[in-house]
């Protein structure tokens, strides 16, 4: 790991170092900016963001992580002792630090997938639905007919659209959170 401090830092963010900079925190498993200022922090987190197209976490318990936390493709407010601002700007909210782990191998690895499936789901419904229609107005002679009557329309895309995500964002779990805990090999499949 890498600890530095915020006036190492200052020098570090000129263009001239940045390269070096970069070279030496993808050698390492975690790097530690302590006694930064707002500035520096998402100064750090879009450097690394844009130079070296990683996805960025941006973890912070107050008003002076807002920046980092608004820059990093997604932010973690911790609810403590510094207010709130950190949660109000943040994706995610925990109460502890030691949340975080589940947070990420858990509950981010259950979003991972039913966002990946529902994406799936709305495009083979809607190939459905428009391959219905294409085949109808062969059917019609292309007169432009509606088939359907519109309150059918508008229950079909209500039923289809919202009541299958609620039911399978409730209850579709893939893996146990247990399992998750223990292999969070899983997270990187």
């Amino acid at each position: 790991g890498l600890v530095i401090d915020g006036r190492t830092l200052e020098h570090v963010l000129h263009d001239s170092l940045q390269n070096i900079f970069l070279e030496l925190t993808e050698k390492c498993r975690a790097v530690v900016c302590c006694q930064a200022t707002p500035l520096q922090k998402s100064v750090l987190v879009k450097l690394v963001r844009t130079k070296l197209q990683a996805m960025t976490l941006a973890v912070g318990d107050g008003a002076n992580d807002v920046s980092m936390i608004q820059v990093a493709d997604t932010g973690v407010g911790i609810s403590g002792q510094e207010g709130m601002q950190a949660v109000m700007a943040s994706d995610f909210a925990i109460s502890q630090f030691r949340h975080l782990r589940k947070l990420l191998l858990v509950h981010g690895h259950w979003c991972y997938t039913r966002l990946t499936n529902m994406v799936l789901y709305y495009f083979y419904k809607n190939v459905t639905y428009v391959n219905l229609l294409f085949w109808y107005q062969f059917f019609c002679g292309f007169s432009g007919t509606s088939m359907t009557d519109y309150w059918i329309l508008i229950l079909f895309n209500l039923l289809f659209t919202s009541v299958p995500p609620i039911i399978y964002g409730v209850l579709d779990k893939d893996v146990s959170a247990e399992i998750l805990m223990e292999l969070p090999q899983l997270y990187t499949m």
